[in-house]
């Protein structure tokens, strides 16, 4: 019984995952290109720079993880912009996690790779489309369990 309910609620914790972990990636890339939320840190960032480009690359796998559209190689790049940005930015300040500031970007980074193996979940245009077979058996699966 709590296999069957595990394997019905899998597609829909995973499409759950991949669109609020990709709504805040969404929200991490508008700080540092529009600004948006003003105050925000590290703020508005030069396109051509580091943090602009990390910014581009943000709001474009955000939004295609909060859809589901090229979900796994969205996930995938996602994954790498936060295993280089904390090795570049955030473990040269300390060996330790929670006083270089690299919480998240660790999270982010495992959570982006799991999606990637994973595939998109339930809702997604991904397995709307048909293109993520491995998602949509596993939401025709648990449909039909």
């Amino acid at each position: 019984m709590l296999k069957s309910l595990e394997a019905q609620l899998a597609p829909y914790t995973l499409a759950a995952l991949r669109v609020v972990s990709g709504a805040l990636f969404l929200a991490h890339g508008l700080v540092k290109t529009v600004g948006f939320p003003a105050g925000a840190q590290p703020g508005l960032q030069p396109l051509m720079s580091v943090f602009g480009v990390g910014g581009v690359i943000e709001i474009v796998t955000g939004v295609l993880l909060i859809v589901g559209l090229y979900s796994r190689a969205a996930a995938f790049i996602a994954s790498g912009e936060m295993a280089v940005g904390y090795w570049l930015f955030h473990a040269p300040a300390s060996f330790y996690p929670v006083i270089n500031g690299g919480d998240a970007a660790i999270l982010f980074s495992f959570i982006f790779l799991n999606i990637a193996a994973m595939g998109p979940g339930a809702f997604s245009l991904d397995t709307l489309l048909g293109r993520d077979t491995n998602s949509q058996r596993l939401t025709l699966a648990s449909a039909t369990k």
